[in-house]
């Protein structure tokens, strides 16, 4: 699509005059606080590119998904997710159960930002706003797990549940490292479960599990070659299941992931692909939905393909250089 982008119709302070209304939900504790500070400059910026929005800041877990909801119902033409993945989460949860779905803009201002890594969207907020303001979307599928949803990530078993353990104060004073710290601390107490594993077109599996994921995208807890395959306009679930292994096994894994090697083929995995799979067990197995504390065992998981429009990049990756500097040849 290269070459074929239009000259946007301005007034002579140069803000759009084709104006549409958004809903902007954000977490005022995400990341590092950055959009409770920069709220006013994104509502300028945002309003220049075309875009009349009006906030919602979040109180309580729940509480974006509730603001969604609610947003849909009042007809607005755009909802905009500022926040980390589990504020995303929430906003994917209000609109996904609505027959009408207006468009998803994201300002990826948490601390991993799974799903905006995996669809090029800038981390800068001014890059982030003025992507939004051009209004591309792409259909995106999204992932039910029992009554929930989820866009990224669902998972389960050991270690998984550790994302939503992380208090908001650590996340915010340390950012990603807060995690590993996490981690370290929970490593000593790894065990195997016995799951049942089902996935349509694929087969059963019933051994002991140390942990699952079932990726919708392949920017999985901050790393891409977790699932490098998986994509969120496919159909399909990419799934990995980590077998029974000791801690010494567990750590040469671990490693593998920190260095971004390939682990989809290594013997303590098992891969495969479906679009619905359940998983069954007779212990107490916690569930991870985007980072997120979704319920217990036993789910299942299905796809809802192309479900939401998400406003991304229009090649399908970021056009803005790891400098900060914008890609000229998409600018209007």
């Amino acid at each position: 699509m290269v070459g074929r982008h239009r000259r946007l119709n301005r007034d002579e302070e140069g803000i759009r005059l084709d104006t549409i209304r958004a809903r902007l939900i954000y977490n005022p504790t995400s990341g590092r606080e950055e959009v409770k500070r920069k709220l006013s400059a994104i509502l300028q910026r945002l309003e220049r590119g075309g875009i009349e929005t009006s906030c919602h800041a979040t109180e309580c877990k729940g509480d974006a998904t509730k603001a969604a909801s609610e947003a849909v119902e009042r007809g607005f033409d755009m909802i905009i997710s500022a926040g980390g993945d589990g504020t995303l989460n929430e906003i994917v949860s209000g609109m996904a159960g609505h027959e009408r779905r207006p468009s998803l803009g994201i300002l990826p201002l948490g601390t991993t930002n799974d799903f905006a890594r995996a669809h090029g969207i800038p981390r800068k907020w001014e890059h982030a706003c003025d992507l939004i303001t051009k209004r591309f979307t792409t259909p995106v599928d999204v992932g039910r797990a029992n009554d929930s949803y989820f866009i990224n990530i669902a998972g389960g078993g050991s270690l998984t549940e550790l994302t939503y353990e992380v208090p908001s104060k650590l996340k915010t004073m340390v950012g990603q490292l807060a995690y590993y710290m996490k981690g370290l601390e929970k490593i000593t107490r790894l065990h195997p479960t016995h799951m049942k594993i089902s996935a349509e077109g694929v087969g059963e599996f019933e051994e002991e599990f140390m942990l699952f994921l079932i990726a919708n995208s392949n920017s999985v807890a901050g790393f891409d070659r977790l699932a490098p395959n998986a994509s969120t306009s496919d159909g399909v679930f990419d799934v990995l299941a980590l077998r029974k292994c000791n801690l010494a096994e567990f750590l040469r894994i671990a490693t593998m992931v920190m260095r971004g090697e390939l682990i989809t083929n290594d013997q303590h995995f098992l891969h495969f692909q479906s679009k619905r799979i359940v998983v069954e067990t007779n212990d107490r197995v916690q569930l991870n939905l985007d980072g997120e504390f979704g319920g217990t065992l036993p789910c299942e998981f299905s796809i809802l393909p192309a479900h939401l429009q998400v406003i991304v990049d229009e090649l399908g990756v970021s056009s803005y250089r790891k400098n900060g500097g914008p890609n000229r040849a998409l600018m209007l």
